[in-house]
């Protein structure tokens, strides 16, 4: 089982080159960096764990981010845990993710999910309640841009006549998209559409072991999962091992340099790297 980091990046805590760098000479193979443009100023749609932490109003960009990481680490994979899609131009996000797989060499990993923030959704002209099959259209429109020379796609919620956009990614046919979310929807998209899955830390060993088999049925027996979000706990760390999970990502706090690097080698004791 391999480990890697999930997390915040801000501009009140660890720069992403430091913090990339960091990971790679502690052993961790990923780093995933949540996304969120902005939080609106006035919210009905309750956080699902209390108050609104800090973090979601400071995040930058995760491609930017992402890139800066590559710019001074070789092996580490650079992933989105998730990419709001839904909040996103799909063309825009197609050349923003080839641009980094090409300057990091082959080593994004593009992870996406609905969301929760329904005011952050209708800022962008999404609606809530379709966003679900929009999301389902944007990655088969990305998956078309990515691997023709001349694409085009034509849904209910997305629709473009032929374009040309290059770069294309090094990763072929293209880099992997991991699901994120454990509903029915989320779980029927993975099928149909994903290359790997993100279920958060809570999902257990019975529930990984029962979609391993479901997605088995489907004809996908070999879809990596990653658990997003873990603890330390050493139980909880046992139990996906046992459940045959590919990966643990530990949920790393914002913190400034000094304590991220604490906080690191903390982990990596932990993961025995």
């Amino acid at each position: 089982m391999k480990f890697g980091v999930a997390t915040f990046v801000t501009d009140d805590g660890i720069r992403p080159d430091a913090l990339g760098k960091a990971l790679e000479e502690r052993g961790f193979d990923s780093l995933f960096l949540a996304e969120h443009s902005h939080i609106p100023a006035s919210r009905e749609t309750p956080y699902p764990r209390g108050e609104l932490p800090r973090r979601y109003y400071r995040t930058l960009d995760p491609f930017v981010a992402l890139a800066a990481a590559a710019s001074v680490t070789s092996d580490l994979l650079l992933a989105t845990g998730v990419a709001l899609l839904i909040q996103r131009d799909v063309i825009h996000t197609a050349n923003e993710v080839a641009s980094l797989d090409l300057v990091s060499g082959g080593r994004v990993i593009f992870g996406v999910g609905v969301g929760w923030n329904r005011e952050e959704m209708r800022n962008h002209g999404t609606d809530p309640r379709t966003r679900g099959a929009l999301l389902d259209e944007q990655i088969q429109a990305l998956k078309a841009i990515w691997t023709r020379d001349e694409a085009e796609f034509h849904g209910r919620h997305v629709d473009f006549d032929p374009i040309f956009l290059w770069p294309k990614p090094v990763q072929q046919p293209h880099p992997p998209i991991y699901v994120g979310g454990e509903s029915p929807a989320a779980l029927a998209r993975l099928a149909e559409h994903g290359d790997g899955w993100l279920p958060r830390v809570g999902t257990d060993s019975a529930e990984l072991r029962r979609v391993r088999g479901w997605l088995a049925e489907q004809g996908r027996q070999d879809v990596p999962f990653t658990i997003f979000g873990a603890t330390k706990d050493r139980r909880e760390l046992e139990g996906y091992a046992e459940a045959g999970v590919d990966r643990v990502t530990f949920l790393l706090p914002t913190l400034p340099e000094a304590e991220t690097l604490a906080e690191l080698d903390s982990l990596a004791r932990e993961a025995r790297l």
